[in-house]
């Protein structure tokens, strides 16, 4: 099963962000993350496959018009196509909203119809994904939350160690802060002066890092750089004591890029890698996600691909299915490049929307020998972002910033299969914020039109 293209059946779309909450509420207009998923919506040029996505609050008309407008005949699509929204704006992962919802069930299964074949698409597995698939006796495409342990920092590490994958010196497992300083003390003489990172098992885009250069006082004493804006050692402490956390040399190697891959595998245990990414990081510590281009640099394309596989291989056999990421860092050699394991995202990660929207508008096949996207003989670039804020946009519509990218010859062409598909518009009213996946048939086409669409919605950037 792939749920980029699927044959036929129904997809249940669940973008719940069952996440640390603490990280989620310093991500402007988190909610709208919701409406990432909605490039599943392209699925639907398959005949024989429908959709039902719910979220916590209604999707602007406009927006499900923009995405259906992809399609050859977007009123047909709309038939099979189900919205379901629960009206409720509270910050409670969608999921739970679902499971405690009156008649939520009800109307998801009146929107089945008694198919049966269906599948629960959730954002990421908890034990909340779990209760709704056994009420509805639908199968997730996801992993069960009994391999989670897998897809946090300590169990990434693991994995790789399992698969052959490189890592960055350090020590896992760790539970409380004295265990953290005790590891501190093993890693501060393979450490360049004294630098080391610090990271919780179970976070978010980067928000659950420090920074640390150790020397011969505590680690609470030493100077400290989190990524997360309000954080200290005493709220980071109690998050290590409920997380777990791992402790890793700081790699200062210079110059030094961060590709990520996507792989997926399926429920027969079938696994490949889908695209490669280079990240687009920023925040204090140079580590929270903010977008990516597609594809990762050649250098290193290949490197990162076959440690992806190794990886992926390892999860498959240990039962776990869909889609997930993989960070990496690729170091200079004298023999070329290495890549180092950063860490495992069991889920949907940020790489995954971008992709869809790409590989679905185009018509476009991935080719996993040059690690590039191919239309026929035309190979396809991207370089998205989630994170276009500015004032400016605040109080505009989803409705009338399509209309101004398409009327400025910014929108997608149908003809060249190139052009920008948005998203996260539902967060421009409050918050003045988008997303958008700039599409062109070279890298350079693909980057300047990103800047292009920058100037156009963010001016004064």
């Amino acid at each position: 099963m792939s749920i980029f293209e699927p044959n036929e059946g129904t997809l249940v779309v669940i973008p719940s962000l069952s996440l640390p909450q603490d990280e989620l509420r310093r991500i402007t207009g988190a909610r709208c993350y919701e409406e990432r998923l909605l490039f599943l919506l392209l699925t639907l040029k398959r005949p024989g496959v429908k959709v039902v996505y719910l979220t916590s609050t209604p999707v602007d008309p406009a927006i499900v018009d923009y995405y259906l407008d992809f399609l050859d005949d977007p009123a047909e699509a709309r038939t099979r196509l189900k919205m379901i929204t629960l009206g409720d704006r509270s910050l409670r992962p969608l999921t739970e909203k679902i499971l405690h919802g009156p008649g939520t069930l009800t109307r998801i299964r009146q929107a089945l119809d008694g198919t049966a074949d269906a599948w629960l698409v959730p954002f990421v597995v908890s034990q909340a994904e779990e209760r709704l698939s056994v009420m509805l006796g639908l199968p997730i495409y996801g992993p069960a939350t009994a391999l989670a342990h897998l897809g946090s920092k300590s169990g990434g590490r693991m994995v790789a160690e399992e698969a052959k994958v490189p890592l960055a010196r350090g020590f896992a497992d760790l539970r409380s802060l004295t265990e953290v300083e005790h590891a501190a003390r093993a890693l501060a003489p393979l450490s360049h002066g004294g630098r080391m990172m610090v990271k919780l098992n179970n976070s978010y885009s980067g928000l659950g890092n420090a920074i640390v250069i150790k020397d011969d006082r505590p680690l609470t004493a030493c100077h400290t750089s989190f990524s997360a804006a309000d954080e200290d050692w005493t709220t980071f402490a109690e998050k290590i004591a409920e997380r777990g956390a791992v402790i890793e040399e700081f790699i200062d190697q210079r110059p030094l890029y961060s590709p990520s891959a996507l792989a997926r595998i399926t429920p027969g245990g079938l696994y490949d890698v889908v695209a490669t990414h280079e990240q687009v990081l920023g925040g204090p510590n140079g580590d929270v996600y903010q977008g990516c281009v597609f594809p990762a640099r050649p250098e290193y394309r290949a490197e990162v691909g076959e440690c992806a596989e190794r990886i992926a291989g390892v999860l498959a056999g240990r039962g776990a299915v869909g889609l997930f990421g993989m960070d990496f860092f690729a170091l200079k050699t004298d023999g070329g490049y290495r890549a180092l394991l950063c860490e495992i995202n069991l889920r949907i990660g940020g790489t995954t929307h971008p992709f869809g929207a790409a590989l679905l508008t185009t018509g476009a096949v991935y080719d996993p020998g040059t690690g590039t996207l191919r239309c026929g003989d035309q190979s396809k670039y991207y370089v998205a972002t989630d994170n276009c804020a500015a004032g400016c946009l605040r109080g505009r519509t989803p409705g009338e910033i399509v209309a101004r990218i398409r009327a400025e010859g910014l929108g997608f062409d149908r003809e060249t299969r190139t052009g920008n598909v948005l998203h996260l518009l539902g967060a421009l009213p409050e918050y003045g914020k988008l997303g958008f996946t700039s599409i062109g048939n070279s890298a350079e086409e693909a980057a300047e039109l990103h800047r292009r669409t920058l100037r156009f919605l963010c001016p004064a950037l």
